[in-house]
């Protein structure tokens, strides 16, 4: 079974800790509510952050999920959400 993956293709808007992004599902089931962990390139032992995907936008109408290779507008919050950049693939955590 494939892990749920998103790829970051834009970030639409970045308010402290949460993130509009355009996004495309690269693996598995994303749904609303999911937990997601930001990896990010640090030597550090904090180098993955989390944020949960709280809404999903699909051509105008919230969505409670979507799969390969459809996009949407995900709306994202976390500690994660400032790290997130175009091209970036953050992973269902669990």
């Amino acid at each position: 079974m494939a892990s749920d993956k998103v790829q970051i293709y834009s970030v639409e808007k970045l308010s402290g800790n949460s993130a509009v992004c355009i996004v495309r599902c690269v693996g598995g089931v994303v749904r609303v509510g999911q937990a997601l962990t930001v990896e990010v390139e640090s030597h550090t032992a904090d180098s993955a952050r989390d944020v949960t995907l709280t809404a999903l936008v699909r051509y105008g109408r919230n969505v409670d999920f979507f799969d390969p290779p459809h996009a949407a507008k995900v709306h994202l919050s976390g500690p994660g959400a400032p790290m997130l950049e175009p091209g970036m693939i953050i992973t269902g955590r669990g």
